[in-house]
Order: structure tokens, then sequence, then C-alpha cells
């Protein structure tokens, strides 16, 4: 009987996958059409292309090269790694059916695998080693080491997760047999679970082939359905439908609930405490059992506009499950949205974060980034603030209007900024308004999270002497992309596209490279974060030639004198000394080539202590400077009177200020500043 419904299922699979087959195609070719026409530098859909959409969607379906086996890899790359640029031109798209054919074959008869294991006892007394590898790797999998192979990871995962639930080895060796059944049990229930969730799928992997014909051009381009797009959209602005709560992962991997707003939907129900464990999530249409379903596929089933209606099932201090069903309503992201504070009683140092360079979309209201900036700025000077630090710190960027605001606001006039498009075509943006709000001495917060617009206003700073950078390198992401539809007459497909470049008024372009600050600090992870540089398909840096004139604030060299003094003041400061001591250990452990471990409970755990005592001397690193005197302006004192709901978070930005080095350094070139000044 399982052998008839299996053959019928993959029978079906087959049918609707064809069915879909000349549709996935029609699109591919609408999205080329699109791409040929407005992209920046658009390329030939050629063998290059084919390799890399091939490769991509292989390593999306089987990264850990546990499901294809050798054989099925290489048949499946005989006939598409090279011709599917020639199948898409010709809009025959089943190739995507026969991979999705072969990869389902795959999932079904490896949840047999699991079933069995499930069943037998694993030996752990066998001599054996595993090796993790940070990029992909060749398939090598045959038919007859399926097992072998599975028993390997689950063996290493149980052992993982049994070193998890005690620093006493003793404890454990003592203990092994009771806690490894429970383990096994739980990790063999969850695995299978996952392996059902991707056999019944309804995830479209249309759509991630459309993603990496996309990404195939720069990394920036994308695909978004209707949905995507309207989160997309959404995530622009400071406002948005939300549950009113965070989620978390605590020790065990449960996702529970972290925090909950007293002004949102989910503290509204009076049904949900901090500390509840989510067990499932329904958007009515579809539930997830979170054990067993991907963090994407939750985390998308939570933020998507389009799911205003959502029923949690919770669990709390292990007793019986329960449901809360949630209407989501428009809130405010405390997280995204602009705030300020004062640094210091004598000399008054404004501060204020910018978290992304969000916008009011609808055009109705002045909810846009540079308004919110404006706004905090004043009631800042209304205190006589000596100087000013605009905090960029891991601003991913957002609207290109708003940066270009902003940055009118503080540059008294003249160009911003060039811009070239694909007809190589060069016009400037100006400054749109005339005047500045603020004229004191500027200090802007960079680290390589600063991306995009963000790295845009940084430039402009940098490049009228109006502003000193002080942190590490950004990311390097100087494009403009804007969202158009494949068809004028049809809302469900869009195309996120790449049509423009930046150049600074200098004629020169931090695209690829990155905007370098005048101070140049270490940061944590500075060695992981992901680059633009490390983009495979990323547009390489220019320059042209420069032919605006501007007027600076002050002469470069004044900058240069600061920055100078301030890079000796720093040369033995244990902080930043520290940083760059840690980064080392992490990048041993994350970039330097992994050696294979023993797949014993002894390797485990030192490994897990090794990881451990690292990832505390990160979290509990402080500066030893005197921690900074951080306090609300006049007017926001005022405001926290009239709303004493923002007071939590208010304090939380504030305690995570008084101790910040960066901070530090930034007050202390400012008062530098306004001592040459006088």
């Amino acid at each position: 009987m399982k052998k008839i419904s299996l053959l019928l299922f993959l029978l079906t699979s087959t049918i609707s996958f064809g069915q879909n087959s000349a549709e996935t195609c029609e699109i591919l070719n609408k999205i080329n059409a699109l791409i040929q026409a407005e992209h920046l530098r658009p390329k030939p859909v050629d063998d290059s292309l084919s390799v890399f959409v091939f490769d991509n969607l292989i390593n999306e379906l089987d990264p850990s090269r546990n499901i294809f086996f050798k054989s099925e890899y290489d048949e499946l790359a005989q006939k598409y790694r090279y011709n599917l640029d020639n199948l898409i031109l010709k809009n025959d798209c089943s190739f995507l059916t026969d991979i999705k054919a072969t990869y389902i074959n795959g999932l079904i008869r490896t949840k047999k695998v699991l079933e069995k294991i499930q069943s037998i006892p694993i030996d752990y007394t066998k001599k054996d080693t595993i090796r993790f590898y940070k990029k992909s790797f060749a398939f090598y999998l045959k038919k007859e080491d399926l097992e072998k192979v599975w028993v390997k990871k689950l063996r290493y995962q149980i052992l993982d997760d049994i070193v998890e639930t005690s620093d006493n080895l003793d404890s454990l060796k003592t203990n092994f047999k009771s806690i490894e059944q429970a383990s096994k049990n739980q990790i063999l229930t969850n695995e299978i679970c996952r392996f059902n969730s991707l056999i019944d799928s309804n995830t479209k992997q249309e759509e991630k082939l459309y993603n990496f014909f996309c990404t195939y051009f720069d990394p920036h381009t994308a695909y978004f359905s209707d949905d995507s797009k309207t989160s997309f959209v959404a995530s622009l602005s400071k406002e948005h439908l939300s549950l009113g709560m965070t989620v978390n992962l605590n020790e065990k991997n449960e996702i529970i609930i972290d925090e909950i707003d007293p002004n949102g939907p989910a503290y509204q129900t009076g049904q949900i405490k901090k500390g509840d464990q989510i067990i499932s999530i329904s958007n009515q249409k579809e539930t997830l059992q979170v054990s067993c379903a991907s963090l994407e596929s939750i985390s998308s089933m939570i933020l998507s506009e389009n799911n205003k209606h959502i029923t949690l099932t919770l669990k709390r201090n292990s007793g019986k499950s329960f449901d809360v069903f949630i209407e989501k309503q428009m809130m405010k992201d405390e997280e995204n949205s602009v705030f300020s504070f004062i640094i210091g009683k004598d000399s008054k140092i404004g501060y204020v974060k910018i978290p992304s360079f969000y916008a009011d979309l609808d055009g109705n209201s002045r909810k846009g980034c540079a308004d919110d900036v404006a706004r905090e700025v004043i009631k800042l000077q209304r205190d006589s603030i000596q100087g000013l630090v605009i905090d960029l710190i891991d601003n991913g960027g957002g609207s290109m209007e708003e940066a270009i605001k902003l940055a009118g606001m503080f540059v008294d006039y003249g160009p911003l900024s060039i811009v070239i498009d694909n007809k190589k075509e060069k016009s400037v943006i100006n400054d749109p308004f005339k005047g500045v709000i603020y004229r004191g001495p500027i200090v802007v917060l960079v680290n390589s999270n600063t991306a995009s617009a963000s790295e845009f206003f940084a430039s402009i700073m940098q490049d009228y002497n109006r502003a000193l950078l002080l942190g590490s390198n950004t990311l390097g992401k100087a494009t403009m992309q804007t969202i158009l539809p494949l068809e004028e007459d049809k809302a469900t497909d869009f195309l996120k596209i790449t049509i423009n470049k930046f150049y600074r008024i200098t004629g020169k372009s931090h695209q690829y490279i990155g905007v370098k600050p005048d101070v140049v600090l270490p940061e944590f992870y500075e060695d992981v974060y992901q680059k633009e540089s490390d983009f495979p398909t990323a547009i390489k840096n220019d320059s042209i030639e420069p032919f605006l004139k501007y007027k600076t604030y002050v002469k470069r060299n004044l900058i240069d004198k600061i920055a100078k003094n301030s890079s000796q003041r720093l040369s033995d400061n244990y902080f930043f000394n520290n940083i760059k001591k840690i980064n080392l250990k992490i990048d041993q452990l994350v970039n330097a080539p992994k050696a294979e471990i023993p797949m014993t409970l002894d390797s485990v755990f030192k490994q897990k202590k090794t990881l451990g005592a690292l990832w505390t001397e990160i979290n509990t690193f402080n500066d030893e400077n005197n921690p900074l005197d951080v306090y609300n302006s006049s007017v926001n004192q005022f405001l926290l009177g009239a709303y004493p709901n923002d007071k939590t978070i208010n304090q939380y930005q504030m305690d995570n200020l008084k101790t910040n080095p960066y901070l530090n350094e930034a007050v202390n070139i400012i008062n530098e500043f306004n001592g040459i000044s006088k």
C-alpha cells in the first residue's frame, strides 16, 4: 500500500510541476526582458548564468550534501548545469520539475532511513570523526552510505545536545544512557517532522529559481511576489502590522516570548506572558509546528503583512498547551525609530541614533527618518548642545530620498552625489534645502553593517568635511534599486532592480570597497560580517573624472589632525586592543579551515567549552572607561511623563550607551574640536 501511495504522490507531484513549467519560464523571460532593458549593467543569458543558477539552486536544496546521491547530482548536472540558459530562452522550464522530483524522492528515502535509525541503538564506542565546512563542498553521497552518513550526523547532534544539559562532564558520563535516550528521541522526532514538512510543503522552488536568476546580475536585484513586496515595503516604514511582541531562542533552542509591548495586541489578549513557549503558529490556512519548521518559514508567517490574523499555540511552565488568537495592529517599531539623548553635564553633546532610513511611503504625513532626526536635533538644541553624534552603526539603509533630505539638512548648499544609469548618463543630486538645521561639530559612527543609504549619507558628510567619521569600514553598496511590476496591468509579480550607481562628489565611489572612516576602530566579528565584496556578482568599484565644485565646512587638515590625535589616543586602549585579540580567536573558529574532531563526548564537550568561553568573553567584555553621563533632553523628559509606557525602552537605550567606547571617543573628538575652535 505504501509503495502505491508513494508512486501516486510522485506522479501527481510531477504532473503539478509540469503544469507550472510554462508559467515559470514565462515569468523568467519577463524578468530577463526587464533586466535587459532597465538594469544598470545587464549581462547576457549564457552558460555563466546557467552554472550560477544551477549551483545555487542545488546548494539551496542540499547544503549538507546528505539528500542527493552523487549519481543523481551528476545526472542532473550533466543535463542542466550548462544548459539552463538555452532551456529558459526556449520556454522549457521542465528542468525544475525534474530537479524537484529527484529532491522529493531523496527526502522520502532519507525519512525512511531516519525512521530506521529511530528504532535501533547508536554505537558511541565506534571510532569516528566529523568535519564541518564553511562553504559548500562536492557531492559525495553513495546509495550504500546513506544510513552511515545520517548516523554520523545524528550521533554528533545527540552528543552536542547532551553537552548542553550540564557543565559537569563526569555527571554527563554517569547519566549518559538516560540523557542519550531522551535526546535521541527528541532529535529524531524533530528531524522526521522536518522531512515531513519539506515533503508536504507548498513552498514554491520557483521563487528561489527567480531570485537566483536575478542575483546573477547583482546581489540586490530580486524577484518579489505580491506578499514579499508588501513585507519589504513595510520594512521601510517605522509603522507596520505587528503582534506587539518579540521572540527569542532559549538554551534548549525553543522559541519563547521575550518581550510584550503593553500597547500591542499580544498584551491586550490578556493570555500571553513573557517566557511562554511557542509550540505552533497558524495563519488560518497553514499551521507550522515550531519544533520542525525552518526559522525562515516561522519568521515569514509572523512578519508577513498578509497574515493579519495569527493563532499561537503556547505552553507555560511545561503545562498544557493553549491557543491564543491575535489580530495584528498597526504599531510603531521602537527598534526602527530615531531617538536621542544628551551626553555630559558640563559640555553637553547631543546623540541621535538612526537605526534605518525608514520612509513615509504613502506621503500623507511627516513620518520619515529625516523629519524625525530634524525634530530630535531641534529638541537637543533647546538644551544648548555643543556637538552632535549621529549613530549609523548597524543601519542597513532604506530610502535614498530620506538620506538625500537628511544630508541636505546638514550641508548648506551644493551637489550631494553623481548618479549614472544604464545608458552611462550622468546626473547630479543637489542639496534640496537651503541652509542647515545645525552648525556645530558632528561625529558620525559607522561599522561593517552601515550600508546603502547610510553609507551615502556618511560619504557626503565626509566629503564636505561636515563630520568626522569614526568606526570600521562600511559594507560597500553604492547602487540604487527600484521596484517595477513585471506587467503594467498586473500586481502579482515584481522586480526589485538595480538601476543606478552613485559616485561621490569627488568622482570616487564606495561601491564594493565601502566608506573608510577618518578614525578606524575595530569591532567584534568584523572578519565574519558579509561585505559587498563577498558577493560573487557584486558590481565592481570604479571612479569618474571629478567635475563638481563645492565648498567644504572646514579645511581637511583640521579633520586629519583631530583624527590623528584620536588614533594616537586610542593606540594603547585596553578595549579596542582586546577586541582585536578576540577577533583573532573568532577568525580561527569561523574562517580557518576546520580540523576533524573525534566523535566522542569528551571532544564535543571540549568544543562546547571553547565556544562557551569565547561567547562569555565577548558578552561580558566591557569598556574600562568611566560610565558616560547619559540623560534625556528637557522635551523628551516631558514627553516620557505623558507616555510612561515608553520608559522601559528609554531606560534600556540609555543604559546601553553609558559604557559605549565608540560614543566615548566621539565625545572626546567633539570636545577637542571645540577646544581648537575657541
